[in-house]
């Protein structure tokens, strides 16, 4: 099945259109600058041909026009008719607890989903629109949307709940739900494929490690702990999101510095993690360019990397064990610094580290005789929904 999978922020579309048969994909693409009049369409196919588009993209209705138009070309196409897009796949950011798994979009699953937009303010209403756009656009075509919290949908309470008055939770939800959870998924089915063992007897902690930055422990294949929470601002030390902090802390800052509820929230999601701490910027790049003669860039570095490996304790504790550690994502992907400073002195976990493969980028990257296996692994949230959007549309047919 050739499914096109978006991903729709509030000014931005990333695209890839995937032939799930094959597991690979045909084109991809990205819409900046939406809203703006020289917004930016940049379109690579398959084969490496590539094109940029400049014009005048007001909103997510024209963006998708846009894409459309460039896949139907004749010099840089991949489709001849609309009709070859036979499904649509969304990346959504919060299911809330309503969405435990990937689902076909109906008008209810968009009231249910518009119901959820103050659990994710700032994500959840361009991939509404996204949705709405690509129902005005390519009517009739199925849609299905696959969530980022889903994979998490699996803790227990013990894992989810905050010590706060239980009626909170039961009144607003709160709670921890988790995000990033396609890449987790992703990655520790892949890492239990590279080692060739099945899943369910595998204990592996995953770090998904980019300008936002979470990790999960994967037990027997099932989700059991996360570090991000009710929303993607706990956990991990970020690009520019502060992570895991004293709660009283902010209540302190807002008072002596007079800040509202909207600016205190800027402050933690915008202006916190490497970019505050370093005072340079949120690219872990520069933040290693510069941490050899910026002391505020060496904490930046240095806090990171510990934030990490206390989390990789505490789950590996969870679980009661420890069979693989597995990183993704940009950072975690292309920075052999951060793999090598996160795994250092962790023999007593039975980590070791072969300098040669981690500089080389090998899949696996642990040394023969280290007793948990650590990989590096590139993650494809994409390739995910387009398998659980042809999965569902297939059944969907088979039914009717």
């Amino acid at each position: 099945m050739k499914i096109l999978v978006l991903n729709c922020g509030s000014s931005s579309i990333k695209y890839q259109f995937i032939d799930t048969d094959e597991k690979i994909a045909l084109a991809k693409g990205l819409v900046e600058r939406i809203g703006m009049s020289s917004a930016i369409l940049t379109h690579k196919r398959y084969d490496g041909d590539e094109i940029k588009v400049v014009g005048e993209i007001l909103d997510h209705n024209i963006a998708i026009e846009y894409v459309l138009g460039v896949m139907l070309s004749k010099n840089h196409g991949v489709i001849e008719d609309k009709k070859d897009i036979e499904a649509v796949g969304h990346r959504v950011v919060h299911g809330g607890e309503t969405f435990s798994d990937s689902v076909f979009i109906t008008d209810e699953v968009i009231r249910v989903l518009q119901d959820n937009i103050e659990l994710a303010p700032l994500h959840n209403p361009p991939n509404i629109k996204g949705i709405l756009a690509v129902k005005r656009t390519l009517p009739g075509t199925p849609q299905c949307g696959v969530f980022d919290t889903a994979f998490h949908a699996s803790m227990p309470p013990k894992a989810y709940l905050y010590g706060i008055p239980f009626e909170l939770y039961k009144k607003y939800k709160i709670r921890r739900y988790g995000f990033h959870g396609t890449s987790h998924f992703f990655v520790s089915m892949k890492a239990a494929e590279i080692l060739g063992t099945d899943i369910s007897e595998l204990k592996i902690v995953t770090a998904h490690l980019g300008n936002g930055c979470s990790m999960a422990a994967v037990k027997n294949g099932i989700s059991v702990d996360t570090s991000m929470g009710f929303t993607p601002l706990e956990g991990l030390l970020m690009g520019t999101r502060s992570g895991d902090l004293d709660p009283s802390l902010i209540l302190y800052i807002m008072g002596k510095e007079g800040l509202s509820l909207n600016e205190a929230g800027t402050l933690l999601n915008k202006h916190s993690g490497l970019i505050g701490m370093s005072g340079e910027s949120s690219d872990m790049r520069e933040i290693l360019s510069a941490k050899r003669e910026q002391k505020r860039a060496k904490h930046a570095f240095d806090l990171f990397c510990y934030r990490i490996k206390k989390y990789l304790g505490a789950y590996a504790a969870a679980m009661g064990g420890l069979d693989a550690f597995v990183f993704t994502g940009g950072i975690g992907e292309n920075s052999y610094e951060i793999r090598e400073e996160v795994c250092k002195d962790l023999g007593f976990l039975g980590i070791e580290i072969d300098e040669e493969r981690n500089q080389n980028k090998n899949n696996i990257i642990s040394s023969d005789s280290s007793r948990v296996k650590v990989l590096c692994i590139s993650t494809n949230e994409e390739l995910v929904i387009a398998l659980d959007t042809a999965k569902i549309v297939e059944e969907k047919m088979a039914k009717a």
